[in-house]
C-alpha cells in the first residue's frame, strides 16, 4: 500500500513555491487580461451612439406613430398600461 504525503512546504521555501499565492495572484490577473482584451475589442470596434441627423429620424419617427391607422393601438397600449385610478373621467360637450 502507497502512502500518500502531504508534507507542508517548508517556512524557508521561496515565494512562488506556495501554490495558495498564485491562486490569490491568478484572480486579479484574469481580471486585467480581460479588461485589456475588453478595451482592445472596443477600440477597434466602435460604435456611434447618435446619428448626425437624429433630431430629423426622431420628427419621422413621431410622423410614423401619429398615422391614422396607428392610432386605435397606441391608444389601446396606452390606456392598458394606465392604472385605473389614474384615467380622467369623459367629458361631456355641450351641444351646439
Amino acid at each position: 500500500m502507497n502512502a500518500t504525503t502531504n508534507e507542508p512546504l517548508a517556512a524557508d521555501d521561496p515565494w512562488w513555491r506556495h501554490p495558495l499565492l498564485w491562486m490569490v495572484i491568478a484572480g486579479p490577473a484574469l481580471v486585467v487580461v480581460a479588461s485589456f482584451v475588453t478595451f482592445w475589442y472596443a477600440w477597434g470596434s466602435p460604435d456611434p451612439l447618435v446619428s448626425e441627423d437624429y433630431y430629423r429620424r426622431g420628427v419621422e419617427i413621431n410622423r410614423t406613430l401619429a398615422d391614422k391607422k396607428l392610432m386605435p393601438a397606441v391608444k389601446g397600449r396606452n390606456h392598458a398600461a394606465t392604472p385605473a385610478e389614474a384615467v380622467p373621467l369623459p367629458r361631456r360637450e355641450a351641444a351646439p
